[in-house]
């Protein structure tokens, strides 16, 4: 069964996706291990980090995308959702990635969500609204040795479904006072769900990303974090980079790891994050 791993945070633009993408490929092309990303985010980041646009329009435009499976929920007398065509295999623009695969998104995500909330839950409560990514993914879990699941920057329905079927989750964060600010309510809203669900949702740990040497906030933070107050705090640590913002680009081709994130600092973090991660699920 696959390890399942969403990353979170409540804020935008603190690297979450970049972090995502990353350690999918990183993942797959470093430890030659096999990937499902799911893209649960409406603005559909991670998707077009990982394929083309023109690709993504034409499947958004056949409704192979994680909004069908959503929408169908909402109207179960429809079968609309085909789990086989809407994922999207060995995706990236790195050549040297074999075995990463996408469940990707739709702006459509900003209008179901909303409606979800409010759903019926159909004859037994047979139906309900955070179980449909575990229902719908149940046939492919043992295909992958992880799954990772970009979340929207929110815990509502759409991020609690990552929730439900998670092993652990990520909180990437840019260590200032407003990026850090909503960590400890997104760990005890974990921790309630978990206990009501009755099921083992592990905090693995905080990713500092965007870190600027020559800030003080942003090194008084880190100390901060480093005390693990809140989480535990990964080891890899993202300085602020140009060379994550030209990984953005999918149009760029490359052929490994290395060319699309950086042989340097960034390189190692991403190895160093992959194989903490390995080793905390994988160890015997």
């Amino acid at each position: 069964m696959a390890i399942v791993i969403p990353t979170i945070n409540l804020k935008g633009g603190v690297a979450k996706t970049t972090t995502t993408v990353g350690l999918a490929e990183m993942l797959t092309s470093e430890f030659k291990k096999r990937v499902l990303l799911i893209d649960l985010d409406p603005q559909t980041n991670a998707t077009l980090m990982l394929m083309s646009e023109y690709n993504w329009k034409d499947l958004n435009d056949d409704g192979y995308t994680i909004a069908t499976l959503f929408e169908e929920a909402l109207d179960p007398d429809e079968t609309k959702f085909i789990l086989e065509k809407t994922i999207q295999k060995n995706v990236s623009n790195i050549s040297s990635v074999k075995s990463l695969d996408l469940l990707p998104s739709s702006l459509d995500l900003m209008n179901v969500q909303d409606v979800l909330a409010k759903m019926s839950t159909g004859p037994f409560h047979v139906t309900n609204p955070i179980e449909i990514l575990k229902k719908a993914i149940r046939p492919i879990q043992h295909n992958y040795d992880y799954i990772l699941i970009d979340c929207p920057p929110n815990l509502g329905i759409i991020t609690l479904n990552g929730l439900r079927i998670a092993n652990g989750y990520i909180i990437p964060t840019v260590p200032d006072i407003l990026s850090t600010y909503g960590i400890p309510q997104i760990i005890n809203r974990v921790k309630e769900f978990a206990k009501n669900m009755d099921i083992k949702i592990e905090t693995l740990g905080i990713v500092v990303t965007k870190y600027k040497e020559n800030s003080k906030v942003h090194k008084n933070t880190l100390e901060s974090l480093k005390k693990g107050v809140d989480a535990p705090l990964f080891s890899s640590l993202f300085k602020e980079s140009n060379q994550t913002a030209c990984a953005a680009d999918y149009t760029i081709k490359y052929a490994t790891f290395k060319q699309k994130w950086g042989s340097g600092l960034h390189f190692e973090a991403f190895y160093n994050l992959a194989k903490e991660i390995i080793e905390r699920f994988e160890r015997k």
